[in-house]
């Protein structure tokens, strides 16, 4: 097949536009766009995060995950953001920073409207 289709963008729903602005920016330590239809877009990666403020906003799927270099600069943020996971995750508090069985060093946060992201470092990344 030479038309693979190509995931480029994950819609997360928030219930303040402003707020989450200011939360997604503060966490992955870059700008976003603000577009006309409540919402705003930031590109951590190759996939485009749109973030929008329907009336009624749902949770994303359990989890986004993440590379970063820079796991303790992130993980930083996240605590200045209080968004550390509590939930358990292994054994371990979703929000510390661990090794998890399968190889990865992560951690967990949730976002105020209940969409959690995973952030790993980058060259534990476990492929499948």
């Amino acid at each position: 097949m030479t038309d693979v289709p190509q995931f480029f963008r994950m819609n997360l729903e928030v219930g303040d536009l402003t707020a989450a602005q200011s939360f997604y920016e503060t966490l992955f330590a870059i700008a976003g766009r603000c577009q006309v239809g409540r919402r705003f877009y930031i590109n951590p990666g190759p996939v485009a995060l749109q973030v929008v403020a329907p009336p009624s906003p749902q949770p994303a799927p359990k989890a986004l995950y993440f590379t970063v270099a820079d796991l303790d600069a992130i993980h930083a943020r996240a605590v200045s953001l209080n968004a550390l996971s509590d939930e358990d995750v292994h054994g371990e508090p979703g929000g510390d920073i661990s090794v998890k069985p399968w190889g990865e060093r992560s951690f967990y946060v949730n976002d105020p409207w209940g969409n959690q992201l995973c952030f790993v470092e980058a060259g534990t990344v476990y492929a499948g």
